[in-house]
């Protein structure tokens, strides 16, 4: 059964848990008492707050405020505060078994707790005891292995079987304590489920009952509550009325008025139209007077119009005449004309056929040379796929030789090395470390950088001038040597944007048809490269080749572009439209510049050395340094040291084969020796000594073995 008021004591406990720690309990704590507080104390303010909301107040402790409403939301609110307190009675009869319950586990958790720790302490205590006899027997072992005399070995073992059956008494009487306590376990746990199902069943019977007292409150709430609004209803008819009533007693009141106002606005109205009649009358006679003048304005106007149709109607007559002359004139000069065209339709007829013959000419001959031109063309393909197929070939072959023969050398290297690291650290005696040359960590042939073509250039150039963005650097002096690494990438990209944008010419009208959508640096890669290819720059040389002329012409024509530069400030249009790039050289001038490098300085090209950069040929100019430096790995100073040592060695090698055979001329020797030994013990331990009178023993000293 549930304690009475177990549920107020926990509150009042909940209370004090609250308001008087320092650190509130946390159920996550790793103590189990702290959480089980936590718990209650969560549970306590929760079952409080319930309380005070079903009562109608407020944590703070004000009420609300009272206002004047109507008798049915008075009896609502007197029937929802009687049911909620109702419902908290209802819950606190039933969740005080539950509370009941819990304290009882919690005493029971707290009982465990202690016959737990009381367990675990004389387990501990056991285990001790139980090693120290053990420790005890096994060190009478160590003294009964000492022991000769039987007798005392007999005691010894009688005293250690009485010490070991002690010790087996103890862990029974340990085990059988346990299996009682286990016992009483299963025992406790019967009742706890037989006190758990006469408390369930408590509990749905406080709940039934508990349901049935809410249904019945509830049902004569709701009694009360229509009683209420019925009342309601009555007092709202009568007041509702007695509003209708005096509502339409004003109204009447506000007709009556509204019609006297209404004949005398009637009346003023009737005076305003009588004005407005007459003034209206006096209005109409003066338009009408009026219009009868224009009337007559407009008959005169109209006599002289008919004069002046008449004298125009004998004009066009006049022209009509003139004008069938001349149709008669141009009939005869059109007959001439057809005739003329006839003419020129059949010698454009003859036209037609001849040129849709040299058009059929053309194309068969254009038929022929294209499929002359694709014929070539596949043969080209086909020997280039072949010579790039043998040249994958060689190159697999040249690797797996070179691999090979490199893996033998790098082998042969490494027994030199560990040669090496022997005689330094065994027979020499000093620390030795390993060479770190830059051919040892080299696998393959060694490759070579490729020749970068101009386009490549220029975009790398493009790209890190973009990157650079609009940060202006410290200006520096540049030298317009012939070396590229000497060319600033902004003084290159200023030449070859003035170039893209003079050399128009030199690109297509269908290519710079499709640049327009592109971006501005693509735009510019594109055409550069369309450029590139008219003037014939292929490679990296030829395109610093071709800044460098650029650059030495400004040297030598600086004061004409300084002229021609200060003669074109004149307007604004042409500041705007000068490009950045016109401080190294005018436009004007770029044409000349092209012609003077394109006649002067342009090499023929070279087919067989473009081929090779496309087939990507490697350089060959290191190997015979690579494999003449893996034949240096052991320094001239280090064989001599080697050779020297191996003299030394030579020597010592010959000393310890002596030794050696002086070793064995020792042990023949002492097998001899020993040989003898044995014979004269035989001698001396003969049966026949004792017959002598003075025997051997007593003249001879026996060796002691």
């Amino acid at each position: 059964m549930n304690p009475p008021g177990s549920s107020g004591v926990l509150e009042h406990k909940a209370d004090e848990l609250v308001s008087t720690p320092i650190r509130a309990p946390s159920v996550y704590s790793d103590d189990p008492q702290e959480r089980i507080q936590a718990r209650r104390l969560r549970i306590a303010a929760r079952v409080e707050a319930r309380r005070r909301e079903a009562l109608g107040e407020y944590l703070d402790g004000k009420k609300e405020s009272e206002e004047d409403h109507g008798r049915s939301y008075k009896q609502k609110e007197e029937s929802r505060l009687k049911l909620a307190k109702l419902l908290l009675y209802g819950t606190e009869l039933v969740t005080n078994i539950r509370v009941a319950i819990d304290v009882r586990e919690i005493h029971r958790r707290v009982e465990e707790e202690e016959i737990k720790r009381q367990r675990i302490e004389k387990l501990e205590n056991e285990v001790k005891t139980s090693q120290d006899k053990f420790d005890e027997i096994t060190a009478k072992w160590k003294e009964g292995r000492q022991k000769r005399i039987p007798q005392e070995l007999w005691d010894m073992l009688i005293t250690q079987q009485l010490h070991c059956a002690g010790l087996i008494e103890d862990k029974n009487k340990l085990i059988s304590e346990l299996q009682q306590e286990l016992k009483i376990k299963d025992d406790q746990y019967v009742k706890d489920l037989k006190k758990q199902s006469d408390d369930i069943t408590l509990l749905l019977e406080r709940m039934e009952e508990q349901v049935k007292s809410m249904v019945k409150a509830f049902y004569q709430e709701l009694l009360h509550i229509e009683k209420a609004f019925e009342l309601e209803r009555q007092e709202l008819l009568t007041s509702n009325k007695k509003k209708w009533e005096w509502a339409l007693q004003a109204h009447s009141t506000k007709e009556l008025e509204y019609l006297v106002n209404r004949m005398k606005r009637v009346q003023e109205y009737e005076q305003q139209l009588n004005k407005q009649r007459i003034w209206d009358c006096e209005e109409y006679i003066t338009i009408k007077i009026k219009l009868e003048q224009d009337v007559q304005v407009l008959e005169q106007q109209l006599q002289q119009m008919k004069a002046t149709y008449q004298l125009n109607q004998e004009k066009l007559e006049y022209n009509f005449q003139v004008l069938k002359k001349r149709d008669e004139e141009s009939t005869v000069i059109k007959s001439q004309q057809k005739r003329k065209i006839n003419r020129l339709h059949d010698k454009l007829n003859n036209l037609r056929s001849k040129y849709a013959k040299q058009v059929k000419q053309f194309q068969e001959e254009n038929q022929a040379l294209t499929t002359d031109y694709k014929r070539l063309v596949m043969q080209f393909k086909e020997i280039q796929k072949s010579l790039r197929h043998f040249a994958l070939i060689d190159d697999e072959k040249f690797r797996e030789i070179w691999l090979m023969n490199e893996e033998e050398a790098k082998g042969l290297i490494s027994k030199a090395f560990d040669v090496d690291r022997i005689i330094h650290t065994q027979h020499l005696g000093l620390p030795w470390t390993a060479p770190d040359f830059w051919f040892l960590n080299n696998v393959g042939p060694i490759s070579q950088q490729m020749k970068r073509s101009a386009t490549q250039i220029v975009e790398e150039v493009l790209r890190q001038t973009e990157e650079e963005g609009e940060e202006e650097a410290a200006s520096k002096p540049e030298s317009y040597l012939d070396l590229p690494k000497q060319i600033s990438a902004k003084t290159t990209k200023k030449i070859l944007m003035l170039l893209c944008d003079e050399s128009g010419f030199l690109i297509e009208s269908k290519l710079l048809s499709l640049l327009l959508p592109l971006e501005k640096t693509e735009s510019y890669l594109l055409r550069l490269d369309a450029i590139f290819s008219a003037l014939g720059i292929e490679s990296e040389g030829d395109l610093y080749k071709l800044v460098n002329f650029f650059l030495k012409y400004q040297a030598h024509h600086g004061s004409s572009s300084q002229t021609s530069l200060e003669g074109g400030e004149g307007g604004e249009q042409e500041e705007k439209a000068a490009p950045a790039s016109s401080s190294l050289i005018h436009p004007n001038d770029v044409l000349k510049v092209l012609e003077a490098f394109v006649m002067g300085l342009r090499k023929p090209r070279d087919f067989q050395a473009s081929l090779k950069v496309g087939m990507g040929v490697r350089d060959d100019s290191e190997d015979s340094e690579y494999w003449e430096a893996l034949t240096t790995v052991i320094p001239a100073a280090k064989q001599n040291l080697w050779d020297t040592l191996y003299t030394a060695l030579e020597k010592y090698h010959l000393v310890l084969t002596q030794r050696a055979k002086l070793l064995v001329e020792n042990e023949s020797l002492e097998q001899q020796n020993a040989e003898l030994q044995s014979l004269l013990q035989q001698y001396l331990h003969s049966k026949i000594n004792s017959e002598l009178q003075v025997p051997p023993t007593q003249v001879l000293r026996v060796p002691s073995k």
